[in-house]
């Protein structure tokens, strides 16, 4: 019998180091990749093209994204605000752009400086944009709605707003649409409520999962999520990561956890969880000397007994 795929995709190399002071050597970077990829793990997202003075930690973006391409199987993708951070990623490779916006107006100002109107049209032009690239030159475009559940600056999100968004970023031609509790406002109810809505208006779009897990409920939300019919989630090795811009925000939800849940559940991510833990135990050598905090049960507590990755 057939099992349903489930997609995760590493949030490590991005929001996780963008969140803390240690600046990762390109070459640790690009073993932790290849580590990981060979656990199976299909996307990664492996830079952000935001300007180094803001975030030094990217400093490095094209040379990690070119480094990455070695992986023959694995799609690497990069974070984009704009129009010239895409231009930059797709000069350096990438396969994929992650666009980010905010669904709330005042986070959009802190992390992107200006209007969510404004970030929706350079949206727009950079699909545009790409669709004047050769062939096999376009990258796939995503458009990331942060802020999707509730904001640290103005709290709750009216829940319609984030439909509205992925409705909008649908019609510009998103070919896929990630929604994300960028500060862990989100509850399964409401993700159930939020993700109906944004299914309801994409259609067979693909849409996918961010969460955060600053109050505790982020594998909870992935259970509320799967009910919703979504299969793409994003987690990080350790649950590392945060922003910068959203005071309190705690890391993804950790990947070994979301591997191993999705799994027991009888969904088939492709990636060998145990495999994993030891790349997870590589990255915690590497940030050793900055004592960085990781997180999960998984690699606290192992393995089930008789434990087989299907």
């Amino acid at each position: 019998m057939s099992r349903t795929r489930a997609f995760v995709r590493e949030m490590g190399l991005r929001d996780g180091l963008q969140s803390i002071k240690t600046i990762m050597p390109t070459a640790t970077k690009l073993d932790w990749i290849s580590r990981e990829a060979a656990c199976g793990v299909g996307e990664i997202e492996v830079a952000s093209f935001v300007p180094a003075k803001l975030l030094p930690q990217m400093a490095d973006a094209a040379q990690v994204v070119a480094g990455a391409l070695a992986n023959r199987a694995l799609v690497v993708a990069a974070l984009v605000p704009n129009m010239k951070g895409a231009q930059n990623a797709i000069a350096a490779g990438a396969m994929k752009l992650n666009y980010v916006m905010s669904v709330s107006e005042s986070h959009n100002m802190a992390n992107v400086r200006r209007p969510v109107a404004e970030s929706l049209a350079d949206f727009g032009h950079i699909v545009e944009f790409c669709k004047t690239l050769p062939e096999g030159k376009r990258p796939v475009v995503a458009g990331g709605l942060a802020t999707a559940f509730g904001c640290t600056i103005e709290g709750p999100i009216r829940e319609e707003r984030s439909r509205e968004l992925a409705a909008e970023l649908a019609a510009l031609g998103a070919d896929e649409v990630i929604v994300a509790d960028t500060v862990g406002y989100g509850n399964p109810a409401a993700v159930r409520r939020v993700f109906a809505g944004v299914r309801a208006e994409v259609g067979n779009l693909p849409v996918a999962a961010h969460f955060h897990d600053t109050r505790g409920v982020g594998l909870a939300n992935v259970v509320a999520a799967l009910d919703e019919g979504v299969v793409r989630f994003d987690a990080s090795l350790g649950g590392l990561g945060g922003c910068p811009y959203a005071p309190g925000a705690s890391g993804n939800i950790v990947m070994e956890d979301l591997v191993f849940l999705l799994e027991s559940m009888g969904y088939d991510t492709g990636v060998d969880v145990a495999r994993l833990i030891e790349v997870r135990r590589f990255v915690q050598a590497s940030l050793a000397e900055e004592r960085e905090q990781f997180h999960g049960a998984v690699a606290r507590a192992g393995l089930p007994k008789n434990y087989i990755h299907a």
